[in-house]
């Protein structure tokens, strides 16, 4: 009898890996690289958020996977108050640790396996297959969910503002395709890490009542705390959304001891309750967003959707590799399309995440160059 796989044969190469030699590339200018290739927040996490960590450090005692009573009340509350949630309470509310964990798991924990698929955008975050891959279960890729055979599908991801184009989905569409899967017996998953983000668009999340009608059955929302707050390095993320699926998930991650950390959660309590925070670090990325934009188009540069989210999805008509590495001889480095599917060869995504000294040293390197 012939032993199963093991999990790093069900995986493709790290696709970060390929970027090395480019990074080289980019580190050897003489006035050093600006790194816009991974959206890794560079700016300080807000004090009163730093204070409520430190206030929190004593806590000897294992945290709960379903987090504090405060916890469940910080996430139910902003729920409420920025998705526009209705009647939700404790049973609608997971805190995880960090999304990226959460969306690569979530097939193996929705007990999902051979003969079951997962489907997710053309273009998107590649872990959305990656975590079809570690539960053996087939995957597939849309440009419209609507349009796929339902036959077998158990899990469709959204994801809106989208990871890597900004592009936004509208209320109508987002209505259309809860309708349709739904209709499909399909769990939807929506990944809305960026929702806070929104330039051009005013994202809207399944959670809210015109998208879902007052019902959340068969709905998730993925939030994330990285982006908006400066807490990447917190992993500090959460769902919300059906009832009924958060309890299977809240049993399962017990027994895996999936805890956020009793320091984090009360960080994330702080976060939660203050919009200000946010509201500056939004004010942040507008203005490196604007910089660099101007830049890129002078340059030569079409860019498309980019209307949310901390990235600028751009091309030069090209083989994304090209511009990676005519990018890198100016020192700034990039993520190529195609890491993102092959729908993204020609294009390359620019992250707003660098200081806005990096930004500016990349805006004039675009105008010199």
């Amino acid at each position: 009898m012939s032993a199963a796989p093991a999990p790093i044969d069900r995986l493709p190469t790290f696709p970060w890996d390929k970027l090395e030699p480019y990074k080289k590339t980019a580190a050897a200018h003489p006035d050093g690289i600006v790194d816009l290739s991974v959206g890794t927040p560079v700016d300080p996490v807000p004090e009163l958020i730093q204070k409520a960590l430190i206030d929190a450090a004593d806590s000897p005692g294992y945290p709960t996977v379903w987090g504090t009573p405060e916890l469940r009340d910080a996430l139910v509350s902003w729920c409420e108050r920025r998705l526009g949630a209705r009647d939700f309470g404790h049973g609608n509310v997971l805190p995880v640790v960090g999304s990226k964990e959460l969306v690569a798991w979530l097939p193996t924990q929705l007990g999902l396996g051979p003969g079951d698929k997962v489907a997710y955008p053309r273009l998107a975050y590649p872990t959305y297959e990656v975590g079809a891959r570690l539960a053996r279960a087939e995957y597939v890729a849309y440009d419209d969910p609507t349009e796929l055979d339902p036959e077998g599908i158990k899990l469709l991801w959204l994801n809106s503002p989208s990871n890597p184009t900004g592009r936004v989905l509208d209320k109508q569409e987002l209505t259309r395709i809860v309708a349709w899967a739904r209709a499909h017996d399909i769990l939807v998953f929506s990944d809305e890490c960026y929702l806070e983000l929104g330039w051009e668009a005013d994202p809207v999340s399944v959670l809210h009542p015109d998208v879902n009608g007052g019902s959340y059955e068969g709905l998730v929302a993925v939030h994330s705390l990285s982006k908006r707050s400066n807490l990447a390095g917190y992993r500090a993320a959460f769902v919300a959304g059906d009832a009924a699926v958060l309890h299977d998930l809240l049993q399962i991650r017990k027994h895996g001891g999936m805890m956020t950390s009793a320091p984090t959660q009360a960080a994330v309590v702080a976060a939660l309750g203050d919009d200000q925070h946010v509201h500056e670090q939004r004010a942040r990325y507008a203005a490196r967003r604007e910089l660099l934009r101007s830049a890129l188009l002078e340059h030569g540069f079409r860019i498309e959707h980019s209307e949310a989210s901390l990235y600028l999805w751009a091309t030069r008509d090209e083989s994304c590799w090209d511009t990676v590495a005519h990018l890198a001889g100016l020192g700034i480095l990039v993520a190529p399309g195609d890491f993102y599917g092959t729908a993204g060869e020609r294009f390359v995504r620019v992250a707003l995440t660098a200081s806005d000294e990096r930004i500016r040293a990349a805006v004039d390197r675009l105008a010199q160059g």
